[in-house]
């Protein structure tokens, strides 16, 4: 029930506990509460479903009916988020902190181009599926984004998940695939494109949560979004002169370098909110608030294009709302059954109460 407690030598050698963004504004007297009951969780969650949803319809727009480049259009997001990044360090506006550190921790550049690397695969190889696939086959197979976030955590951080809610997945996950199904439009590049998306979107999560909230680092939103968009550019540089579409980029107009901007400030705004949102909840929960996020872009999809609305689509819908009031539940349970302190990281970096 209880993991092997460590003594004072190891808890000064390691990193202390990991901090939620509710627990630091207790500590500076302000009132809330944990995880997405927060209002400030809210307003950013909100937000984080608001610009998913215009860089996503943005991207299928450039692609399909300007017949974009996906690298052109990757690498746009990336430089947008530098720009856009490197001015949020000293005018955050109310999206964490700015930067304020005098020198750099050690590892700092290390873990930024970690995650600095992940961003542009998840960007790449998601705009890559979207080339090939419908919006609906991409969000389907990222709907098992849950059980990978599960195993990452484990393995990345050595954080435990209740059975409880490992079984509030499957409805969760189950009513997201069942919401697309209608309209699956297989090829074998967009399916294994989207796959390694969802693989390098989880891992990127997990790693921002512990450079976010881990009291060793305790990046801001702002500093990670532009460290990392810079350490992306040493990927982006060569994949552009080996994958670019120098033809396509030949023709771009002004209209497409219009929605190539737009795009980008929507992409920043996206990623710098979904960061900020870490601080308060965890992993899991993020990967299921994620889903949720899904199902909302396809249904808004279905209303923007005016897809055929079926039953299948309605009753996952159902599925997947039903299935994050599971979640909720079953942390409660979780959390009740098994208080307990758990060592985060193979070096036991942090430790976490659960």
């Amino acid at each position: 029930m209880f993991s092997k407690p460590c003594d004072e030598s190891e808890m000064k050698e390691s990193a202390p506990l990991i901090t939620m963004a509710n627990e630091e504004e207790k500590k500076t007297g302000t009132t809330t509460n944990a995880g997405l009951q927060n209002v400030r969780a809210l307003l950013f969650l909100f937000l984080w479903y608001f610009f998913s949803g215009c860089t996503l319809f943005l991207n299928k727009y450039i692609l399909t009916f300007l017949y974009g480049d996906p690298v052109l259009l990757g690498s746009c997001q990336m430089l947008l988020t530098l720009v856009c990044g490197y001015t949020q360090l000293f005018y955050p506006c109310g999206m964490g902190q700015g930067s304020t550190r005098s020198s750099k921790p050690p590892g700092f550049y290390k873990h930024m181009g970690v995650v600095g690397v992940l961003r542009f695969c998840t960007v790449l190889f998601g705009l890559v599926a979207l080339n090939y696939v419908a919006v609906s086959f991409t969000e389907t197979v990222k709907s098992s984004a849950p059980a990978f976030t599960v195993v990452i955590s484990k393995l990345l951080l050595g954080q435990n998940t209740g059975i409880f809610v490992k079984l509030s997945l499957i409805p969760v996950m189950g009513g997201l695939a069942l919401c697309s199904a209608n309209e699956l439009s297989y090829n074998l590049i967009g399916f294994l494109a989207a796959l390694v998306t969802n693989v390098s979107e989880c891992c990127q999560n997990v790693y921002s949560k512990m450079l976010i909230s881990g009291d060793g680092f305790k990046y801001s939103p702002a500093e990670i979004q532009f460290y990392t968009s810079v350490s992306s550019l040493v990927v982006t540089v060569p994949s552009c002169l080996v994958m670019m579409d120098w033809n396509r980029v030949g023709q771009t107009d002004a209209v497409m370098l219009l929605c190539l901007v737009l795009n980008g400030i929507f992409f920043h705004l996206q990623t710098i909110s979904a960061y900020v949102l870490m601080d308060y909840i965890s992993p899991v929960t993020h990967s299921v608030a994620n889903t949720g996020k899904r199902a909302f872009l396809i249904w808004s999809s279905v209303i923007l294009f005016g897809n055929e609305v079926t039953f299948l689509s309605g009753l996952g819908t159902l599925i997947v709302i039903l299935g994050v009031l599971l979640y909720n539940m079953a942390l409660k349970v979780d959390a009740k059954a098994a208080q307990r302190l758990v060592q985060l990281g193979t070096k036991k970096m942090f430790v976490e109460k659960i």
